[in-house]
C-alpha cells in the first residue's frame, strides 16, 4: 500500500524486456530484497541492490496496463516505499496496481500552480468525482474539473518541483489509479442492483407460469 506522496525523482539507468534499473539513493538508503517501491505509481518488488541502483521485475500485465514499457535510460521516475503502519497517511490509499493508462492533454498556469489536463478511458472516468483523489503516475492528487473526455488536476509548487508529472509532452501516456472505495462501492452497488432485477425477472417468470397452470 502507498499514499501518493513521491519521496524521489530516480532515474532510469536500464529498461530492457522484462526488467527496469533505477537509480535512487534516497530511498535505497534502508531498502532490503523484497520491498515494494511504486514506479510511476506501479508497485513492483526489488530483486537487486548495487551501486545506489535497484532492479524490478516486470510481467506482461504491466506492460500492457502501465507505461513503463515506454521508458530508457535517462528518463526520471516517481518513486515511494511502501507505506508502513506508523506512517502519516498525506496523500489517500494507492494499491499501486495501476487500472490504465490517460493521455497528457495541456497545461495553464493558474497564480503559482499550474492547471493540468489528462485524456482518461471512460471506464475509469466513472469512477473518478471533482474533489476526489486520484494517482497520476503515482502521484496522488485531486480532481478539480471533470469533462466527458477526461480531468484536470492543480500542481503546486512543490508537486512540480519534486515529481515528474511536467516532463511530459501532450499525448504522453501516464498511469492512472483510480479511487478504491469508489471502485468496491460502484462494485457492489452494481451487483446489488443486478441481484434485484433478476429476483424481480424471476418472479415474473413464477407469475405467468402460475397464470397458465404450470407446475
Amino acid at each position: 500500500m502507498f499514499t501518493g506522496i513521491i519521496e524521489e525523482v530516480g532515474a532510469v539507468t536500464e529498461a530492457a524486456e522484462g526488467l527496469l534499473r533505477i537509480a535512487a539513493p534516497l530511498i535505497l538508503e534502508d531498502a532490503k530484497l523484497g520491498d515494494s517501491i511504486a514506479i510511476n505509481g506501479v508497485d513492483l518488488t526489488v530483486t537487486s541492490i548495487e551501486d545506489a541502483q535497484f532492479l524490478a521485475n516486470l510481467m506482461p500485465e504491466t506492460y500492457r496496463r502501465s507505461n513503463l514499457g515506454e521508458l530508457v535510460a535517462g528518463d526520471r521516475v516517481n518513486l515511494e516505499r511502501s507505506v508502513r503502519p506508523l506512517d502519516r497517511l498525506s496523500g489517500h490509499l494507492v494499491r499501486g496496481v495501476v487500472e490504465g493508462r490517460g493521455a497528457f492533454r495541456s497545461t495553464r498556469e493558474e497564480s503559482e500552480a499550474i492547471v493540468v489536463s489528462y485524456d482518461a478511458p471512460a471506464e475509469l472516468l466513472n469512477h473518478m468525482i471533482v474533489k476526489g483523489p486520484i494517482a497520476i503516475d503515482g502521484v496522488s492528487l485531486t480532481i478539480i474539473d471533470k469533462d466527458e473526455a477526461g480531468f484536470a488536476v492543480s500542481l503546486v509548487q512543490y508537486t512540480q518541483q519534486h515529481t515528474n508529472l511536467l516532463d511530459r509532452q501532450p499525448g504522453d501516456a501516464v498511469n492512472l489509479e483510480t479511487d478504491i472505495l469508489a471502485r468496491y462501492v460502484d462494485e457492489l452497488l452494481t451487483a446489488r442492483i443486478d441481484q434485484i432485477l433478476d429476483d424481480r425477472l424471476a418472479a415474473r417468470g413464477l407469475s405467468a407460469g402460475i397464470e397458465r397452470g404450470v407446475d
